[in-house]
């Protein structure tokens, strides 16, 4: 796939890496900054062109006439939209994404149709963080949860601890301990290495597992790997930014929330606009002013600013002072995991939420969600099974059957509104959601192929 990236910046850098490491991939980055765009090109295999995105010039210059996708993520929202019309106008680039933050465009999503800015896929990085933090708070405990057919399946990520009562025991024993719950482990990282779930696996304390199920199962699986968190009530935000307000609209009315912020003026603007936050105009490293809101009475503190080094200190201050669990907003992805499990529990990236969002539209074969995970080391996907077993190669076979990459998972399969946990001997059948783990994102295209369907196939 030919696809030319804009802007050089950590999202289009991260992107750009993902997809050159996938050899059918023919990418083109374009950005203002040579020097970014020289360290690139010595790091990866891809063509750099500079100077402006948006100008149809450059954009011919970067084979634009002959591009299948132009995936515009700038730090400009104009530029973004921009390059989308002008790649729709001259070029007929078939798939044109664009990131856009600004809440005065995205509030009119009437802007955002053909006849008016034809962008096909339109990315908001704060609403992406915005769910994904809410989906946090949701379940006390996990360290991640991601959504899969329209929120009818989960892969949730969670540390188990010693007490949990499956910790010590091979996961063979899940059925006795939880007869009525179906779940499916996808897979375990034991000290930063993954482990291929087995019936006699046994699960240590310090794994990291994942795994499969319902909305209604999760808590009945984090109770088996660490003690249960009691549910959150007090939330303090750090931060009033287009997140920040996000977050607060999505909590205030469901639990007790506060939000910080240092700049005067936009903390009268959050007074104003929120209805049951309590709005503070402060220095979230101020030790006495987090002892002066209790802080440690406060269940999630949650650090969402634009300064990445402030949301790691006010989040490390705030967990010696008490809060019971903190959470921080870190840009560069190469400090999440290095940060993630100390200090602070949950490190949230931007650019992998981004990034993952944007990779759905990328893979071939019908893959309408993808989550990306380790730092871009492993995938989870969702995928639509197509054809009859004459033309497919997983349609009308047991899960048993299938030649599945190595370290590859299934997890769940979603037929309509029923959901099936994944077991050896279940059957795919035409436009089944087939809910998959890889542990390595090398064999992606090898689950592409698998789902890709024949005119004939032997």
């Amino acid at each position: 796939m030919k696809i030319i990236i804009l802007g050089a910046g950590q999202v289009g850098s991260s992107l750009a890496e993902n997809l050159t490491s996938e050899a059918a991939n023919d990418i083109t980055i374009i950005d203002k900054d040579e020097k970014t765009l020289l360290a690139l090109q010595d790091r990866l295999d891809l063509r750099t062109i500079t100077g402006h995105a948006s100008h149809p010039d450059i954009l011919r210059a970067a084979g634009a006439d002959d591009a299948d996708m132009l995936i515009a993520v700038t730090d400009s929202d104009e530029t973004n939209m921009v390059a989308c019309q002008v790649a729709y106008t001259i070029f007929h680039t078939p798939t044109k994404i664009a990131r856009v933050r600004a809440l005065g465009y995205l509030s009119h999503p009437q802007l955002f149709q053909q006849e008016a800015l034809p962008v096909d896929v339109l990315i908001s990085p704060e609403q992406l963080i915005t769910e994904y933090i809410v989906s946090l708070i949701t379940h006390p405990g996990a360290l991640q949860v991601l959504d899969f057919a329209d929120k009818k399946v989960q892969l949730v990520g969670v540390r188990a601890y010693y007490g949990g009562p499956l910790v010590g025991h091979e996961l063979s024993t899940i059925k006795k301990h939880m007869p009525t719950v179906e779940i499916r482990i996808a897979a375990i990282y034991r000290r930063d290495r993954a482990i291929i779930p087995q019936g006699n696996t046994v699960i240590e304390a310090d794994d990291e597992v994942f795994f499969v199920a319902t909305p209604k199962s999760i808590r009945a699986m984090i109770s088996e790997l660490r003690r249960l968190d009691k549910p959150y009530k007090r939330i303090m935000i750090v931060g009033g930014g287009n997140i920040g307000k996000r977050l607060a609209e999505a909590l205030e009315n469901d639990y007790q929330v506060k939000i910080i912020d240092h700049n005067s003026i936009r903390a009268e603007s959050l007074a104003k606009e929120l209805n049951n936050t309590i709005v503070l105009n402060g220095d979230a490293s101020d030790g006495n002013l987090l002892i002066e809101e209790n802080i440690d009475n406060t269940d999630i503190f949650c650090s969402v600013t634009n300064d990445e080094e402030a949301n790691i200190l006010s989040a490390m201050l705030a967990k010696r002072l008490g809060a019971r669990k903190v959470m921080a907003l870190i840009n560069r992805a190469a400090y999440v995991d290095l940060i993630q499990g100390g200090e602070i529990d949950i490190a949230i990236s931007p650019q992998q939420s981004t990034i993952s969002s944007l990779l759905a539209h990328v893979r071939r074969g019908d893959v309408v969600k993808v989550h990306s995970l380790r730092r871009g080391a492993a995938e989870a996907i969702e995928a639509i099974a197509h054809g009859d077993k004459t033309t497919s190669k997983v349609v009308g076979r047991e899960i048993c059957e299938l030649k599945l990459p190595f370290g590859t998972t299934i997890g769940a399969i979603v037929r309509g509104e029923e959901v099936i946990i994944a077991h050896h001997n279940t059957v795919i059948e035409p436009e089944d959601h087939v809910i998959l783990f890889l542990i390595d994102k090398k064999y992606i295209s090898d689950v592409e192929k698998l789902f890709q369907v024949g005119i004939t196939f032997i």
